[in-house]
């Protein structure tokens, strides 16, 4: 993409995702993900039904009537984008790539967390950590943020989950809400994942292309390995090829969901053109 290709598509995913997300997603955040408690608002009048133990007794006793303190949650949270760039990623079989569908899927929850004045920072990872954009609040650092993901050079190399991890958690030491976007295609270490997700409120999203799981019968074609440059011929006419290639897929992805579970994270299979808002409102709402 050139400069200009970039502001152009910026301004394109603001503009669909701002409406989306202020008529469905930014409630449900609200709601789903708590501040860190409560801090001293002000102090006023007692009214009937206030709660006894919230009575300033101090001022009530210089006033002689009863007055209150209010008090209100302390919101200010951090929200991380963890975005595998690994050559899998930029790829795409309908109208556009995963890339670019992970760029809106973050606008959004972007967005949602400026709208609760929250922080948004970036992780740009794949077999080490390209990128990194410490958390800030505000419109401006979040296009910023969304530009970085769609100019980024994408890399033939495998996407470690564990380094972006293990690199976020010895930089961002403040419990954080951390959305992780990959295709899942490359092996992770369990147990960093289960230490990150004590630590922080973890939800992955598996972006997938719905050529990702099938292959349709285009006869022998050689299949090249975006991430390591390997090929493979292959007689895609084999029915039974194309089924154990599905079943393979599926199989791989079942133990990726369990094993997030298991490690009380969230996990989330999308493909590209899902109604991703949708999804998310549903797991806001779960929360």
């Amino acid at each position: 993409m050139t400069t200009q290709d970039i502001i152009k598509k910026v301004k394109q995913i603001e503009i669909r995702t701002r409406k989306k997300t202020e008529q469905t997603l930014m409630g449900q955040y609200h709601s789903a993900f708590k501040g860190q408690g409560m801090t001293f608002s002000e102090v006023r009048p007692y009214q009937f039904g206030d709660e006894i133990r919230r009575i300033d007794w101090n001022k009530t006793a210089r006033f002689r009537e009863p007055f209150v303190k209010v008090m209100e949650e302390e919101r200010e949270l951090t929200m991380m984008l963890l975005v595998d760039i690994s050559a899998s990623m930029d790829y795409g079989t309908r109208n556009e790539l995963k890339r670019e569908y992970v760029a809106e899927i973050c606008a959004s929850l972007g967005f949602s967390a400026a709208g609760n004045n929250d922080k948004v920072g970036l992780i740009l990872y794949a077999d080490q950590v390209y990128k990194v954009i410490p958390p800030q609040k505000g419109r401006k650092h979040l296009l910023s943020i969304i530009s970085t993901m769609l100019s980024a050079e994408y890399v033939a190399a495998p996407s470690q989950i564990d380094v972006a991890l293990q690199y976020m958690m010895s930089v961002f030491k403040k419990k954080s809400m951390v959305f992780v976007f990959s295709d899942f295609e490359d092996d992770y270490d369990l147990k960093i994942l289960r230490v990150a997700s004590k630590k922080h409120q973890l939800l992955a999203m598996r972006i997938a292309d719905e050529k990702d799981n099938e292959i349709p019968d285009i006869g022998y074609a050689l299949f090249t390995n975006a991430e390591t440059g390997k090929q493979v011929w292959a007689n895609t006419s084999s029915a039974r090829w194309r089924y154990v290639f599905a079943e393979n897929q599926k199989k791989k992805f079942r133990q990726v969901t369990e094993d997030f579970e298991n490690s009380a994270a969230a996990f989330m299979n999308i493909k590209t053109g899902d109604d991703y808002a949708k999804l998310l409102y549903q797991y806001f709402r779960k929360r």
